[in-house]
C-alpha cells in the first residue's frame, strides 16, 4: 500500500492525465451495463428498470422460436465476412499496385480517389444509392431508354446483398489501403534489391517478399475485424435500406433489429436481449479465434 502511495505521489501528473479516460469508460461503458437487466424483463415505463416484470429468458426464447435470431445472426455474420475477406484482399491488392507503380502524381491521385469515400457521410451514400436504384433512378432511366422493362429494386431482396457489400467495401477501401501501404513502406529495400540481383521479376518479388511480410498486418486486421463480426455497420444498412420491411429478409442485421425494437416498436426488453446476445457471442468468437491463432502462430495472436 505504501509503495502504491509513493508511486501516486511520484507520478501524480501522469495519473491525473488518466482520470478523464477512466471517467469516460466508467460513465459510458460500465454504468450502462446495469441496463443488461432489461433483457430479462417485460419492460414498462411505469415500473422502470427494477419495477418491470421479470420474465427470465422468455425474450431470448421468443427470438429463437420466431426465427428472427437466426436470420439476423446469419445476415450479420455473412455480410461481415464479405466485408472482411473481400475488403482485405482488395486493400492488399491496391496497396501493392500503388507501391509498385512508378510516378508520384498517379500514386497520389489514385490514393486520394480511393480515400475520398471514407470521408463521405452515410447519409450521402444512402442518397446516392436511392438515386441509382429507385423507380425513377439512373438504372431504371437507362433501362427505359433501352426499351427494357423497369426493375423495382426496393421490392426485390435478391440484388441488395451485392449492393450493400459493394458500397460497404467501396467506402472502407481507402483507409485499408493506407494501412497496408504503410506496412509495405516499412519493408526494407534491401530485400527487393537482393531479389533483383538474383533475377526475380516484379511478380516474384511480390509473391515471395511483399506478401509474406504483410501476413502479420493482415492477420492483425482480420482479428480486430472479427471482434466486431456480430456488429454490423448500422449506418450503412439503415441509410441504404431504412425501414423497408420488404427487404428485411436479406438486409436485416442485429444492429438494425435492436434499433427498431427500441425506437420503432418500443420493445426495450427484446432489443436489449438481442444486444446482449450480440455482445456475448462476439466475445466468445474473439476468444476462440485468438486461441486458434495462438496455437498456430503465437506471435500473431492478440493476447
Amino acid at each position: 500500500m505504501s509503495g502504491m502511495l509513493r508511486e501516486l505521489r511520484k507520478n501524480s501528473v501522469l495519473f491525473a492525465m488518466i482520470v478523464p479516460t477512466l471517467l469516460y469508460f466508467i460513465i459510458f461503458a460500465y454504468i450502462p451495463m446495469v441496463g443488461v437487466y432489461y433483457a430479462f424483463t417485460r419492460f414498462s415505463y411505469e415500473g422502470g428498470l427494477f419495477g418491470s416484470e421479470f420474465v427470465g429468458f422468455k425474450n431470448f426464447e421468443f427470438l429463437i422460436n420466431s426465427g428472427v435470431l437466426w436470420n439476423i445472426t446469419k445476415n450479420t455474420i455473412l455480410y461481415n465476412l464479405a466485408f472482411i475477406l473481400i475488403g482485405n484482399v482488395l486493400q492488399v491488392t491496391c496497396a501493392i499496385f500503388l507501391s509498385e507503380v512508378p510516378g508520384k502524381w498517379f500514386k497520389k491521385t489514385a490514393q486520394s480517389a480511393m480515400f475520398l469515400p471514407y470521408f463521405l457521410s452515410y447519409v450521402l451514400v444512402g442518397a446516392f444509392v436511392f438515386n441509382l436504384f429507385s423507380s425513377n433512378g439512373v438504372i431504371n432511366t437507362i433501362l427505359a431508354q433501352l426499351d427494357l422493362p423497369p426493375y423495382d429494386f426496393y421490392l426485390n431482396t435478391a440484388p441488395w446483398k451485392y449492393i450493400i457489400v459493394f458500397f460497404g467495401i467501396w467506402k472502407g477501401l481507402g483507409i485499408g489501403v493506407v494501412i497496408y501501404l504503410a506496412a509495405i513502406m516499412n519493408i526494407s529495400d534491401e530485400y527487393h534489391e537482393a531479389a533483383k540481383i538474383d533475377g526475380a521479376n516484379i511478380f516474384q518479388r511480390v509473391r515471395y517478399i511483399t506478401l509474406p511480410l504483410l501476413v502479420p498486418t493482415f492477420i492483425l486486421l482480420i482479428l480486430l475485424a472479427l471482434g466486431g463480426i456480430l456488429r454490423g455497420q448500422f449506418e450503412l444498412f439503415y441509410q441504404i435500406v431504412g425501414n423497408n420491411g420488404m427487404l428485411f429478409e436479406s438486409t436485416d442485421i442485429i444492429d438494425t433489429y435492436v434499433y427498431r425494437s427500441l425506437a420503432v416498436n418500443f420493445d426495450i426488453g427484446m432489443g436489449t436481449a438481442a444486444g446482449l446476445y450480440q455482445s456475448f457471442f462476439g466475445f466468445i468468437l474473439v476468444v476462440t479465434v485468438n486461441y486458434i491463432i495462438k496455437k498456430i502462430r503465437d506471435d500473431y495472436s492478440l493476447f
